[in-house]
């Protein structure tokens, strides 16, 4: 039995514990990391408090609440991308607390002062070009044993180079250009064993370059320096070395065959000492002087006749090499609109060029396709908000080689929809059908650009994607492969490609045209003819969804990674048939690029797999996660994430992935405009599917074959339930 004394003492204990959660729970950790979000909340006051969605200057949650350039795995900070985001200050003195970033990105601002010399050693990209950065390179760079990529070019950088490159045996690219370094390349430079695009132009380094000459190089530029005495020969032989605006002593170092030979030396004094008595006569060295001086002179026109020789030879090989490469292109240029006509018809034809530029090719299969010829009398309209105009010169931008049908030519099975021609069209004619890309004909606008509606007088409508300017750079050979690997792709569920032009530096792929509706539409749309999904439509969705998925993975050698399969993706025509766009073009969305690593911030909190921010690439298994977070979105009519529910719902995959698998949880999150028409049994199944699907492991996730299996059963379930008289699957208008 307690005392009165030991029962008022609990009562009391009880009471002050209460009042300690009561007024620590505002204060309680979030979702982030702490020591991330103490290093970005000081990086945020050291900006100077830019105007930065969800940005706060203490506390905040950045992974859970999704800060504006912040990209998470988990609860820790991994990248942070603020490219051209006008962005002042400086970066502070606290980046070494982030505990696992690997990116840094700050490109294209105005930040100033030093870079700190204290730097997260987790990082693996460090980009601040485009800056007001002064003062020097820290020492602390040899602690980033992880560094791959780093870019500081195009700011106000002095002083030497800091003799600390012996650790970063894994950094890749380096651009020290356009600063004001001075001083001798570092000995430890000698250490990057896996460098292979190195820029020092436009600043004031001096001395040799023999620290570079046994480096992987294969992308040198050392212009406008001070560097001097021979190039070593090694360096002659980088495939995109660049060297003028240097005060070099020569090309390279002298070569042993066209040095004078000494002359034989006998112990005797030279000329310059033997005393001279003209009055005794000439001496034997005086008759000897002429002989050596045509020895010499002998020696040098030989040598002088050799390096003319293998001058003549190497302009000779250089004009064939350029002669044979021509004619590959030339021949590259003929031979993929054939294969195209081949698989189309079975037999190629000759190649004609179209007289009428204003009407897309009236016969079909037929290619026409001049590269590097002019087109005369093209009469386009410049005046529409859409037209076609003449790019400025821009760097080249090449396909991702590894996804490229050069290296791993396609084949996909045809019996599913018999193979089509593959047009030509002409720029004017697709200015002339779009009403010159008008926002009327506007469908959709995307990652990679904007859908327009085509009407050609024939009447069959077509959908016109117009490649932003960014995707239309890319080499013609690379995107006719790229029309030739997206043609093979023949399924009732995938898009179809009819089409392609490639004029004036522009690049537009031509489909068959099948709806306007998206299901992001479908689900999402906010107006009065938001169209009302049945249980059964939803599982059919998913159903004929996943079977263009098991094509592209499991039908198509090499297997064809969609990377960006999301409900903006998916049309449904009005009986909620379902074409998949964006098969095959991949190879667009390269991640090096930082535009687009940046556009797709938003995409990574909602349908990326979880290994992208790891390892920045796709898989079959991140389409498999990909496709579960649309089976969500058809489970709940909820989006992947929405800052306007409460904060433990906005994430809409951590929210529901713990609810998958109890039937009472379950049917509160099932959309409510489905009005309880399910079987349980249906249901089940399809929440087990998506589990299995969002798996954080992708060696945990199914086949989209097993999927595809998996549904069948539930469309048999949901038939089961409906006694024998299953609905139609035609939507219902609220």
């Amino acid at each position: 039995m307690l005392t009165v004394n030991e029962a008022k003492l609990r009562i009391l204990l009880w009471v002050t514990v209460g009042f300690m959660v009561l007024f620590t729970m505002p204060f309680s950790q979030g979702y982030t990391n702490e020591k991330d979000v103490y290093a970005i909340n000081n990086l945020y006051t050291a900006l100077g408090s830019p105007p930065l969605p969800g940005w706060v200057a203490s506390a905040g949650d950045p992974c859970f609440e999704v800060w504006q350039g912040v990209q998470c795995v988990e609860s820790n900070i991994t990248a942070i991308v603020l490219n051209d985001a006008n962005l002042g200050g400086e970066l502070g003195d606290k980046l070494a607390n982030f505990t696992s970033i690997t990116t840094i990105d700050l490109s294209n601002n105005h930040i100033g002062g030093n870079i700190p010399e204290n730097l997260p050693r987790t990082m693996m990209q460090f980009f601040l070009s485009a800056n007001q950065f002064t003062g020097s390179i820290p020492d602390s760079l040899s602690e980033l044993t992880l560094l791959s990529d780093m870019s500081v070019n195009q700011n106000l950088l002095t002083g030497e180079l800091p003799d600390a490159f012996q650790s970063l045996t894994g950094l890749i690219n380096l651009d020290l250009s356009s600063n004001n370094l001075t001083g001798q390349l570092p000995p430890s430079m000698q250490n990057l064993s896996s460098l292979t695009a190195l820029h020092l132009q436009n600043n004031q380094l001096s001395g040799t370059l023999d620290v570079l000459q046994d480096l992987p190089l294969k992308d040198l530029n050392i212009e406008n320096n001070l560097f001097s005495g021979p190039i070593p020969e090694k360096l002659l032989s980088i495939p995109n070395f660049k060297k003028d605006g240097n005060p070099f002593n020569t090309s390279s170092a002298p070569s042993p065959m066209i040095t004078p030979s000494p002359l034989p030396h006998s112990g005797a004094p030279s000329p310059e000492t033997m005393p001279s008595n003209s009055s005794e006569g000439p001496s034997i060295h005086d008759n000897e002087t002429p002989r050596k001086e045509k020895k010499v002179s002998v020696v040098r026109i030989i040598g002088y006749a050799v390096v003319a020789v293998i001058v003549l030879i190497m302009a000779v090989l250089l004009f064939m090499f350029c002669i044979s490469k021509r004619r590959g292109r030339k021949q590259k240029h003929e031979e993929i609109p054939k294969r195209l006509e081949i698989r189309a018809h079975g037999k190629p034809k000759e190649p004609q060029i179209n007289a009428d530029l204003n009407e897309p090719d009236k016969e079909a299969g037929k290619v026409p396709i001049v590269a590097d010829e002019k087109q005369d009398e093209v009469k386009i309209n410049m005046a529409g908000p859409g037209a076609l105009a003449l790019p400025p010169l821009v760097d080249k931008v090449i396909v991702n080689p590894s996804a490229s049908s050069k290296k791993n030519p396609r084949t996909c099975p045809e019996n599913l929809n018999p193979p089509a021609p593959v047009k030509s069209y002409s720029a004017a004619s697709l200015q002339q059908y779009t009403n010159s890309f008008s926002e009327e004909s506007l469908i959709k606008d995307g990652c990679l650009g904007r859908i327009y509606l085509a009407e050609p007088p024939e009447g069959k409508l077509l959908a016109v994607l117009k490649l932003d300017n960014m995707n239309s750079n890319i080499q013609l050979d690379d995107f006719l492969e790229l029309v030739l690997s997206i043609s093979e792709l023949r399924h009732p569920n995938i898009l179809e490609l009819v089409g392609y032009c490639a004029e004036f530096g522009q690049c537009l792929l031509v489909y068959n045209y099948f709806s306007s509706k998206t299901l992001h539409d479908i689900l999402h749309s906010e107006d009065d003819h938001k169209i009302r999904l049945s249980w059964r439509a939803r599982i059919q969705i998913a159903f004929e969804a996943a079977k263009a998925l098991e094509y592209l993975h499991e039908s198509c050698q090499p297997p064809v990674i969609h990377q960006n399969f999301e409900p903006s993706n998916i049309f449904l025509d009005d009986d909620l048939a379902v074409r998949v766009f964006e098969c095959g073009l991949a190879p667009l969305m390269s991640s090096n690029s930082v535009t687009q690593l940046s556009g797709r911030i938003h995409a990574l909190f909602s349908y990326e797999a979880p290994e992208f921010g790891e390892s920045g690439s796709h898989s079959e298994q991140s389409d498999v996660y990909s496709f579960g977070v649309v089976m969500l979105e058809l489970l709940t009519g909820r989006k992947p994430y929405d800052r306007s529910r409460p904060r433990a719902e906005q994430h809409l995959v951590r929210w529901a992935s713990s609810q998958l698998h109890d039937i009472n949880t379950l049917s509160r999150m099932v959309d409510p405009s489905i009005d309880g028409k399910y079987s349980v049994k249906s249901l089940s199944r399809f929440a087990d599917i998506i589990s299995r699907c969002i798996q954080r492991g992708p060696e945990f996730r199914p086949l989209m074959s097993e999927v595809v299996q998996d549904l069948a059963r539930v469309i048999e379930d949901a038939m089961k339930n409906e006694n024998g008289n299953p609905h139609s699957v035609r939507e219902k208008r609220i």
